[in-house]
């Protein structure tokens, strides 16, 4: 898995590829939580993420709750089809704003 967080005023983009599983998940956990700030949004670019297991879902719903928290939002872009799966099992589909690509995305 590999990602990338790109901070643009109060909104910070963060692209995941691959695989997010709990090998990685916490790392980009840890270093999401220490750029949120009051008023941040996030937006999640998962146009490339290929499979997300619990810890991957869990730190999605983590950096939910602390942005929420603070005053932000946070929406899932380009959710695909395997990925959405888990979503929707687990019924965090209702949790989360989710578009089907970053130029839908509103703040």
């Amino acid at each position: 898995m590999a990602w990338n967080i790109v901070e643009n005023g109060k909104i910070l983009t963060v692209l995941i590829e691959g695989h997010f599983v709990a090998a990685v998940a916490l790392e980009l956990k840890k270093e999401l939580l220490e750029k949120v700030q009051a008023g941040t949004n996030v937006l999640f670019d998962l146009s490339k993420m290929v499979h997300i297991d619990a810890t991957g879902l869990g730190v999605l719903v983590q950096v939910l709750q602390k942005v929420k928290a603070d005053n932000g939002k946070v929406i899932l872009a380009g959710l695909q089809e395997g990925p959405k799966i888990v979503f929707d099992i687990t019924n965090v589909s209702h949790v989360f704003e989710i578009v089907p690509t970053l130029k839908d995305a509103r703040f």
